[in-house]
């Protein structure tokens, strides 16, 4: 395993577009994961944006975030496929093969299962023309579905071939989910694989898990769950996994910290872990951005 398997979202760093990919880019990464706000809220436009994305040279490994999409009937339901429809376009402007969908928190939206199913099989179909992946994740603080085993449930059912999950190593921790529940999962379909750590042993409550989630997570290695995350790639890699890494790490110290400081660290969580797996050939990568 090298370092071409990792990359970085932006939300861990502060400042412009410009400056978090040219951060990930001098840390030697070369892919990153973008947010929809990274185009939205540039100060020339969502256009111009996406130039600078793909002049950076980087690819893009996925882009979030659809949420509390799935459950909902009626006024919202259609609201939120108008939603989806844009995140979509955005998604295949921006060059990313994927897009985050996390578990509905929202309390209109229904759990029954089959709606979920459904519901999400729509998504899917709504991104066939564009070549897009749709990775569901399980939210630990998920309304009806917080735990992976749940969202690999809907998935097999939903029965789409550019439906798959998303893991997070945050949320899995969280809810501290055994991770032998992995063997009932196929490695290709799992579509994103977001890795992060945190400094106590649990987070009980929603709002605690919430809190920690979004202002306290910290690189692989820098917690108290590395070797938690360590068995985590480990175990995937064994499975065949051979997609995307990406280090998601909310943090409210890092966010006011120079990038190069930020990036330097989460180019040592990639070498924590690499030394702590062994080193694999990949089989074969897709190029970056720039080679397309």
């Amino acid at each position: 395993m090298n370092l071409e398997a990792f990359g970085m979202d932006t939300i861990t760093l502060a400042g412009s577009l410009e400056v978090k990919l040219a951060a990930v880019r001098d840390a030697g990464f070369s892919q990153v994961m973008l947010s929809a706000r990274d185009l939205t809220s540039h100060e020339r436009g969502v256009a111009a944006a996406i130039d600078v994305v793909r002049q950076s040279g980087l690819r893009v490994t996925g882009f979030q975030v659809l949420r509390d999409f799935e459950g909902l009937s009626g006024h919202l339901h259609a609201y939120k496929i108008d939603v989806a429809r844009a995140m979509l376009r955005m998604c295949a402007d921006v060059g990313s093969e994927v897009l985050l969908v996390c578990s509905s928190t929202s309390v209109h939206a229904t759990g029954e299962r089959d709606k979920l199913v459904s519901d999400l099989a729509k998504l899917a179909m709504l991104a066939v023309p564009l070549r897009i992946r749709v990775a569901y994740e399980a939210l630990s603080w998920g309304r009806h579905v917080n735990e992976f085993p749940q969202a690999w449930d809907i998935v097999e059912r939903a029965d789409r071939s550019n439906l798959g999950l998303a893991l997070d190593s945050y949320h899995i921790l969280a809810t501290k989910t055994a991770q032998d529940e992995l063997e009932y999962v196929f490695a290709d379909r799992i579509f994103l694989v977001q890795l992060a750590d945190f400094m106590w042993q649990e987070v009980r409550s929603p709002e605690d898990r919430i809190n920690t989630a979004r202002h306290f997570r910290v690189f692989p290695g820098e917690g108290v769950h590395g070797e938690d995350v360590a068995a985590l790639v480990r175990r995937l890699e064994a499975m065949g996994y051979r997609g995307d890494y990406s280090f998601e790490v909310f943090n409210d110290d890092y966010a006011q910290l120079p990038v190069g400081f930020v990036g330097a660290r989460a180019r040592k969580a990639a070498s924590w872990l690499t030394s702590h797996l062994g080193r694999r050939a990949l089989p074969w990568r897709r190029g970056n951005v720039a080679d397309r």
